[in-house]
């Protein structure tokens, strides 16, 4: 077991060569008579020499405070949104504290940088988000968390990769993502009676099956938390369930692997099939962004989750489907799902796209032609107005992602004059299996052998040369077990050029 502590010992590991930034990439740090890179750091960073005797106790740290109870470390550290030059970090701690994050680079160990201190209070639930940069593209970087001045130690080592420059350069690199969605924590007293909606102990596992995949970036496709009865009719109760589930002992080592950017769906936004009218929707948004360090949310003038984030060659789009929902029952043609204004940002932010992999993701179903149970096909004018634009503006290179439905499985809608749009859903990660499945396994939509009744998870590996690429799908077992495999050539998904 590696603690993210530092000791004598521990300054003498050097990195693996093969450092990366999934599970296995992190880095202890040599100290040594090493060139001067502080003098080429730009003067926005906060930098400190590292000496062997400054180790243990670095001599800026702040001293502890001792007229509170220590604070610890809650939940996290998590990386959430990088880029080539700045990464996100989330933490939670346990009692109010003032708190630092050092990084280093994995492969230079000649100094430490220390972020700015965060004072972490409770009306933020203790939680802190820091912005660390400015870094350099393609590193990959170790780094511990500090409260008043003390480490936090951590069962498991702590790192994360900027993104690569790639671009006019080099094929993109191979990368993997995992995905995911409804994610249900028991919590007795709360919980309606029967059998527990999160299954036994033993489906908790799931989430070191994912680590144990190293992703490079886990996707939560929505459903990451479920709000009780007694949670979403006050902003107490939803921020209880946020620190309750957040605070889940198996999630940690998931959330400290790779890098994390996620959705939501009704379940972390408000009570069941909720729509615009939710009265707490402020707070719940408030909370979202507090707990995940996405890239952006929402633009100025328009409130919201959505927003887009690019990872190597592939550029995710992010949605919004509750926020300015309509209700699926409401008999009004011009209805909406993601609002007129957000229809308009999704397609200009689609036509904006260099990015040869698009991936649409969304909280409830786009393309299923089965099923009108919480999907776009409810929206009849949007969806077609949607699929429409996607048609006549020849966008190559589109899939969509999507959770929600206690189920899982691959969906392939032909398109006569283009490609065919595939859609993968994903679900459940440990809420319950849906029961009435039996008319979507007949779905001639599905791609064969795809459908997944039980608790399960995805990864998708983006491989190969520009020329090759491709992605490789899968779906995995809460123990690990692979249960399917597909291949989708990124030549596949190309509008076909006219004669």
């Amino acid at each position: 077991m590696v603690e993210s502590s530092f000791s004598p010992a521990a300054m003498r590991q050097l990195p693996s060569p093969h450092s990366h930034s999934r599970l296995a990439a992190v880095v202890l740090i040599a100290v040594g008579t090493a060139a001067n890179a502080l003098a080429q750091r730009p003067p926005s960073l906060v930098t400190t020499t590292v000496a062997p005797a400054a180790i243990a106790a670095p001599p800026s740290a702040p001293k502890a405070n001792t007229t509170r109870a220590a604070a610890t470390l809650k939940a996290g550290p998590m990386i959430g949104a990088t880029s080539m030059r700045q990464v996100k970090l989330w933490v939670q701690a346990s009692a109010e504290t003032n708190a630092v994050i050092e990084y280093w680079e994995a492969d230079k160990v000649t100094s430490v940088m220390r972020s700015k201190p965060l004072k972490l209070v409770e009306e933020t639930d203790f939680v802190g988000q820091f912005q660390l940069g400015l870094l350099e593209p393609g590193r990959a970087y170790g780094y511990r968390v500090l409260f008043d001045g003390a480490a936090q130690s951590v069962p498991q080592s702590l790192g994360f990769k900027t993104q690569a420059l790639w671009q006019w350069r080099t094929d993109a690199p191979d990368w993997k993502l995992a995905f995911g969605s409804c994610a249900f924590v028991n919590d007795p007293p709360h919980d309606r009676p029967g059998r527990p909606y999160g299954g036994p102990p033993e489906a908790q596992r799931i989430y070191t099956s994912m680590a144990e995949q190293t992703p490079d970036l886990t996707l939560w496709g929505g459903d990451y938390l479920y709000f009780r009865e007694t949670d979403d009719d006050s902003e107490r109760g939803l921020r209880y369930r946020w620190q309750y589930d957040r605070a889940t002992p198996t999630q940690q080592v998931l959330l400290r692997t790779g890098s994390h950017i996620s959705i939501w769906d009704d379940h972390e936004y408000g009570p069941n099939d909720s729509n615009q009218s939710y009265p707490l929707k402020g707070e719940a948004l408030r909370l979202f962004k507090q707990y995940w360090a996405n890239p952006n949310y929402g633009l100025p003038e328009l409130p919201g989750t959505f927003t887009t984030h690019r990872f190597n060659d592939v550029e995710f789009f992010l949605t919004d489907n509750r926020y300015y929902r309509d209700h699926d029952k409401l008999k009004d043609p011009t209805k909406s799902m993601l609002g007129a204004a957000q229809l308009r940002w999704l397609k200009n932010a689609l036509l904006a796209s260099t990015s040869p992999i698009k991936i649409i993701v969304s909280g409830s179903q786009v393309t299923n032609e089965r099923n009108r149970v919480e999907t776009w096909r409810n929206f009849p004018e949007e969806q077609a107005d949607f699929l429409k634009f996607l048609r006549e503006h020849e966008l190559n290179g589109v899939l969509i992602f999507s959770g929600d439905r206690h189920f899982t499985q691959l969906l392939k809608s032909n398109r006569p004059g283009t490609y065919p749009l595939y859609e993968l859903t994903c679900s459940p990660l440990t809420s319950g299996v849906a029961s009435w499945i039996d008319h979507e396994r007949a779905n001639p939509q599905i791609v064969d052998g795809t459908f997944i009744a039980e608790r399960n998870f995805c990864t998708v590996d983006f491989q190969g040369d520009k020329k090759n690429r491709k992605l490789v799908l899968r779906s995995f077992s809460t123990l690990g077990k692979m249960l399917w495999e597909r291949e989708i050539a990124v030549a596949e998904l190309q509008v076909p050029s006219a004669k």
